[in-house]
C-alpha cells in the first residue's frame, strides 16, 4: 500500500546505541551535564536541540509506564523479565473476513519492517523521541479483513497474574484494554511495533507486539496485545473506566486541555538533565497531518 506519512526526524537524528548507552560516563567525564550543549567528536555528534535528541535506549528502557509490572517509573524495567512471551498468539474476532488464533508472525510476516523515529508523548508531562520497527497497523487490517459497519478497533493486554505483580495489586481492572476510532487505526502514523533501536521490543516496553499513536498520550499505545477486535461500537478504555473525569476515549495530545491535576501546556524531556527547561507541548504531539481527522470536532469534549 501507498505510505503517506513523511518523516521530520531521520536516522541521521538518532546516534547509534552503543554510543549512547556510554553517553553519560563520556560527559561525566568531561565534567559536562547532560543537556549542556553540543560535544563533537569521532564518531559522536549530539544536537542541544532536546526536541530532536532522540532518547537513550537506557532512557526508553528504564522510565515506563506498565502498571501490570508496577506503578513506579522503574518498575516494569525491574519486573517484566517474569512477562513470558513464548508462545504468543493474538486473537482477531468481530467484523472481520479472518478471525482466528494468529502469531505476530501470522500478522506481520511478509511485511518490510520500517523504523519510524517518533515523539512519545505522556499525560503526566513527560516526553521522549524513541526510534521505533514495526509496521503499519492499516497493513495488518487489511490482512484480516476488515467487514463493512467496522468502525473501531480493540485492543486488550496479555493478563499473566503469576507474573504481574500489579495484575495482583489490582492496580486497574484488567485486562487493560484500549480502542482507536477506524480512521484512527488505519491513519499512516500508527503502527504495530516489534522492536526498538532495531532490536526485538524489550518486555516493560511491550513485548512482543504494541500499538503505537504517536499524537496521542502514551497510555493510548497498549502493550503486549493478544486481541484485535473490529466493532461498530466505540470500546471501553482502560483509563477512561478508571476515571472517565480525567481520561477521554481520544486522549489527543492537546496543550489547551489541562489534566483535572496538572497542566499539559509544557513538557519535560526524559534524559535532558536537571537544569532543563520544560519545553511547549505541542498539538497533536507535533503531528499536524492528523487534524483532518478531527475536523468538526469540540477537541475540549471529546478529550
Amino acid at each position: 500500500m501507498a505510505h503517506r506519512w513523511t518523516n521530520d526526524l531521520t536516522p541521521a537524528d538518532v546516534t547509534p546505541k552503543e554510543v549512547w548507552l556510554n553517553r553519560r560516563q563520556i560527559v561525566a567525564g568531561l565534567g559536562v551535564g547532560i543537556g549542556a550543549g553540543a560535544i563533537a567528536g569521532p564518531g559522536l555528534a549530539y544536537t542541544p536541540d532536546p526536541s530532536l535528541e532522540p532518547n537513550t535506549f537506557e532512557d526508553i528502557t528504564t522510565y515506563n509506564n506498565f502498571y501490570e509490572f508496577g506503578t513506579a517509573k522503574e518498575d516494569p524495567a525491574k519486573n517484566a523479565h517474569l512477562l513470558q512471551t513464548e508462545p504468543w498468539s493474538i486473537t482477531v474476532n468481530g467484523m472481520v473476513d479472518n478471525p482466528g488464533e494468529y502469531t505476530v508472525e501470522d500478522l506481520i510476516g511478509g511485511f518490510d519492517i520500517e523504523e519510524r523515529i517518533y515523539r512519545f508523548r505522556c499525560v503526566e508531562a513527560w516526553s521522549m523521541v524513541i526510534p521505533w520497527n514495526g509496521v503499519e497497523l492499516a497493513d495488518v487490517l487489511d490482512r484480516v479483513g476488515v467487514q463493512d459497519g467496522a468502525r473501531y478497533v480493540a485492543f486488550e493486554t496479555v493478563v499473566q497474574p503469576e507474573n504481574m505483580i500489579g495484575v495482583r495489586r489490582r492496580v486497574l481492572d484488567f485486562p487493560y484494554v484500549e480502542g482507536l476510532r477506524l480512521d484512527e487505526a488505519r491513519h499512516p502514523l500508527t503502527m504495530m511495533a516489534t522492536g526498538i533501536y532495531g532490536e526485538p521490543m524489550p518486555k516493560q516496553n511491550g513485548a512482543p507486539i504494541r500499538l503505537v499513536v504517536p499524537w496521542k498520550y502514551g497510555f493510548k499505545s497498549i502493550k503486549s496485545i493478544v486481541r484485535i477486535t473490529l466493532t461498530d461500537e466505540e470500546p471501553p478504555t482502560s483509563w477512561n473506566k478508571a476515571n472517565a473525569r480525567e481520561y477521554g476515549f481520544y486522549s489527543n495530545v492537546n496543550p489547551n486541555v489541562d489534566h483535572p491535576r496538572w497542566s499539559q501546556a509544557t513538557e519535560r524531556r526524559i534524559g535532558g538533565g536537571l537544569f532543563q527547561r520544560r519545553q511547549p507541548t505541542l498539538m497533536f504531539n507535533g503531528y499536524d497531518e492528523v487534524a483532518s481527522l478531527y475536523e468538526g470536532m469540540d477537541l475540549t469534549e471529546f478529550y
